[in-house]
């Protein structure tokens, strides 16, 4: 069975919408405040694979951690593509920075987005209005040379931004912006009148109860037989009791008996793995420094 080819006039028709389409694509305006990536995903987004896994955990949790001690907070990003196309990496990099809402909605929202596009050799650090008096275009610019192109030139590429954002962090603390108090996790306690000895009072009950259980026994003439016998405190001289209660005291001290566990006694230990998302300030007038290796 052979197939009918398309007619010619519908195959002309097809080819003319597609290049409609296209061509209304590329002319899309261009829009600084509109991001040309995705969602993020964390602090550091590697949309060119440089980063290995480990190395990406590590910059994000320092990242995480500086934002957490600093206040007002600062939002630290890093962004890495293949290429900008046809487009200037610092129109580029601006729009990714306004459009993902780095920093916060608050007055004083310093923020900053460290983007590199790996094939253009080209990277360029937006740093937001309220962060500039902070960490100026010179340092911006001085670190960078020093510690980002030595090793990009290297393709050490998570050396170089690891060490770049270091510089960074201790330029922004140098400049007044202290951290915070670290907060010591504190055991939840359920009920601070009792829930603590509740452990100690059972098994002094326990212990009680067995030296009552052999004296008894004792009285008895170690007969099998009589108000105690049978049950589980008979029988071998007590041996029931004494042998389960290496096992009780244990069960009680490690938490059971109506005790939290330990798991969850301790607050603020989420780890930070989950991501709600940057502030949604986005405020960026276009300070920072860039250059290429």
């Amino acid at each position: 069975m052979t197939r009918k080819a398309l007619p010619t006039s519908i195959l002309a028709a097809v080819t003319l919408l597609l290049a409609v389409v296209g061509s209304f694509a590329q002319n899309q305006p261009w829009s600084q405040n509109v991001s040309p990536l995705g969602t993020p995903t964390g602090m550091v987004n590697d949309y060119a694979g440089v980063l290995d896994e480990g190395t990406k955990q590590q910059i994000e949790q320092k990242l995480r951690n500086f934002k957490d001690t600093t206040n007002p907070q600062v939002e630290l990003a890093v962004a890495i593509v293949r290429t900008t196309g046809d487009r200037d990496i610092f129109d580029y990099s601006l729009a990714v920075a306004r459009g993902w809402g780095i920093g916060s909605k608050e007055d004083n929202n310093p923020s900053a987005l460290l983007f590199v596009a790996i094939d253009d050799r080209k990277y360029f650090t937006q740093v937001s209005r309220d962060l500039e008096p902070d960490l100026p275009d010179g340092a911006v610019g001085s670190i960078q040379r020093q510690y980002l192109v030595p090793e990009f030139k290297k393709a050490n590429y998570g050396k170089g931004i690891s060490d770049t954002l270091d510089a960074y962090i201790t330029t922004i603390r140098n400049k007044g912006n202290s951290p915070v108090a670290a907060t010591t996790p504190t055991p939840r306690r359920g009920n601070s009148s009792g829930g603590s000895l509740f452990p100690v009072i059972c098994c002094a009950g326990i212990l009680l109860l067995l030296i009552f259980s052999q004296f008894f026994r004792g009285n008895r003439g170690g007969g099998s037989r009589g108000g105690w016998g049978g049950g589980p405190f008979g029988g071998g001289g007590g041996g029931g009791v004494a042998s389960a209660l290496p096992w009780i005291i244990g069960g009680m001290l490690s938490g059971g008996g109506g005790s939290s566990s330990s798991s969850s006694d301790w607050g603020g230990s989420s780890g930070g793995s989950d991501w709600g998302g940057f502030g949604g300030g986005g405020d960026f007038g276009g300070g920072g420094s860039g250059g290429s290796w």
